[in-house]
């Protein structure tokens, strides 16, 4: 954390007093985009291999809660690879998609810890995503709307709070973790104890129950082979043993396509409609309109349908375990709408929406690997969203964008690899929780730090002679 500091101060200061003539040379050594008044990204320059090794470590911690580190990435982009924030978001997010699908991936064939089905809660997820991606839209809108100080000060303070809510789950799990190990321990002990004490006894008195024991077992096997469980039941578990249920990827695949398909139609900045609807128009409102009452239309059928498997669920006795939701009138309206929050988030920040979603799981209860996997599904189809947008609206720059996507694919990789490890080793999950905890505080600092030295060179930088100045208005290119 504090080598990511130092490099991003030392980077910072080469726009202090010697910015202009640096500036002035950067123009006749690069070719400058037009758009985003930034060098393309060849040839690579100092700050672009500092810039790239402070988003991978960055990525590395942010793997193992699986919440794609956007926070971290956006003041990283900003302060030391030098992009204005309107471009530096759109960097984030692509780089956050790529870790996002590196996440999926490696946990497609992972179980949950205490039951017979996927690692991924696709009931959680169809019900929150719809809300994630609507809060996504809006987020992208209002990005393109309000101050860049406003959008910092905004996203320092959220991810504050988050942070302290975030770091006191990581520590509650590890004490009770701490508590589960030491009372097992202490069984195993007290289990080693008496075997010997029964050894002894029977070098002394003789083992004639042996066969009556034996019995035991085979006896206890056959009456729980005779358990019939209920058809209606057995439906129930074994849908959920499924790795990917098909009607849930399909209500997930709908919405993506249907939120990506209006985006192109509709076109906006610096994307022509391929239909003729003009950025701004009634046509341009009311397919954007058309998707939001689309979103919220899926959410409340998903609601209807897991509050109704919920009471077939309780009517028919089935086994929760640690970590399940009971859906009911409240809880399957509460939780969406604080998506649509998480949502929004994503949309004004770059940050994918798991910084948010993430911690939310984790202070709902869900097991911190399930969060992990979770959200990282989330965050793939949010962040997808987010980058058609952005692209749609010329925000991208694209050079950047492709190589940044696969420094997230493969510093999540290398992330997600070392997280296993040693969650495997130590048996410990609570290292997710404090994975992510420890993203959310290095945003919250990250972030802070942008906000101070953008405060301090702000006079300097209205100042300097070819700097653009890319302001309000969805319909512009490269706002």
């Amino acid at each position: 954390i504090g080598w990511i500091i130092v490099a991003i101060y030392l980077n910072s200061t080469e726009y202090g007093e010697s910015g202009i003539r640096e500036l002035q040379e950067v123009e006749k050594r690069y070719v400058i985009d037009s758009i985003t008044g930034h060098k393309t990204f060849y040839p690579v320059t100092r700050s672009d291999i500092v810039g790239i090794l402070c988003a991978i470590i960055g990525l590395m911690i942010a793997a193992g809660g699986g919440i794609g580190g956007g926070g971290m990435l956006v003041p990283i982009y900003v302060l030391v690879l030098g992009f204005e924030p309107k471009f530096a978001i759109p960097l984030s997010n692509v780089t956050v998609l790529g870790g996002a699908i590196t996440n999926v991936l490696m946990n497609a064939a992972k179980r949950h810890p205490l039951a017979d089905r996927p690692l991924v809660d696709w009931d959680l997820l169809i019900l929150m995503e719809p809300l994630t991606l609507a809060g996504a839209l809006a987020g992208g809108f209002i990005n393109k709307l309000a101050p860049e100080i406003v959008l910092t000060v905004m996203l320092v303070i959220l991810l504050g709070l988050t942070t302290e809510r975030t770091a006191k789950k990581g520590i509650k799990l590890y004490k009770k973790e701490t508590e589960i190990k030491n009372a097992h321990l202490s069984k195993l002990a007290a289990e080693a104890s008496a075997s010997q004490d029964a050894e002894a006894g029977e070098a002394l008195l003789g083992a004639d129950d042996n066969t009556e024991e034996d019995e035991n077992p085979s006896s206890e096997e056959e009456k729980r082979k005779t358990i019939k469980i209920d058809p209606e039941l057995k439906n129930i578990i074994d849908e959920e043993k499924e790795t990917a249920p098909l009607w849930k990827v399909q209500v997930l695949l709908g919405m993506f396509i249907l939120i990506v398909a209006i985006n192109l139609a509709k076109g906006g900045g610096a994307f022509p409609s391929p239909l003729g609807i003009v950025c701004g128009s009634f046509l341009f409102w009311a397919s954007t309109a058309f998707m939001f009452i689309a979103l919220i239309g899926i959410a409340f059928y998903v609601r209807n349908y897991l509050v109704a498997r919920t009471a077939d669920k309780d009517r028919l006795g089935y086994n929760y375990v640690d970590g399940d939701f009971h859906w009911d009138a409240t809880s399957s309206l509460k939780y969406p709408a604080i998506c649509f929050f998480a949502g929004m988030c994503a949309g004004l920040f770059g940050i994918g929406g798991g910084i948010v979603n993430g911690p939310l799981m984790l202070e709902l209860g869900v097991l911190p690997p399930v969060a992990s996997a979770t959200t990282a599904c989330m965050i793939l189809l949010t962040s997808t969203t987010a980058a058609t947008t952005f692209i749609v609206f010329g925000l991208l720059a694209k050079d950047y964008g492709f190589h940044l996507f696969w420094v997230g694919v493969l510093a999540t990789a290398v992330g997600q690899l070392g997280m296993s490890y040693l969650i495997k080793k130590s048996g410990r999950q609570s290292y997710v929780a404090f994975s992510i905890g420890a993203v959310v505080g290095l945003s919250t600092i990250l972030m802070g730090f942008h906000g101070l030295i953008s405060l301090a060179y702000q006079r300097a930088d209205a100042d300097m002679p070819g700097t653009p100045h890319h302001r309000s208005g969805i319909c512009q290119v490269g706002d």
